[in-house]
């Protein structure tokens, strides 16, 4: 069966979620650029798999869903970034990097699945 909305992919869900928590990690920081920077990454995972959804093409959706693949990347780079300033400790990194790769092969899938369809 067909997807019939956004909110119903799974990589969205999940990184709504992940959005939510870095917003509460990191609301309170005083370092506004990196907190503007890393929450706008990752809202940009869960943005640009809803705009590909609502796209006209297969194509337009499989652009936006990389947009969103390397928006993980950028979470992820972040992430690195926060536990060498002390922000977060090295276990919370881990573990919000393993749910930033879980999206991402998610996202990764949802993206060959597309280019493996007939017709294509």
């Amino acid at each position: 069966m067909a997807i019939q909305k956004f909110e119903d992919i799974i990589a969205w869900q999940k990184a709504q979620d992940l959005a939510v928590e870095i917003y509460e990690l990191f609301g309170n920081l005083k370092d506004f650029s990196f907190k503007d920077q890393i929450t706008r990454a990752t809202v940009s995972i869960s943005n640009n798999i809803a705009e590909g959804f609502e796209r006209s093409s297969d194509a337009d959706f499989s652009r936006f869903l990389y947009i969103s693949f390397a928006s993980c990347s950028e979470v992820r780079s972040m992430l690195y970034l926060a536990e060498r300033l002390k922000y977060i400790t090295i276990e919370r990194r881990d573990s919000l990097q393993e749910r930033s790769i879980e999206i991402s092969k998610i996202i990764y899938g949802l993206i060959k699945s597309l280019s493996n369809k007939p017709g294509k």
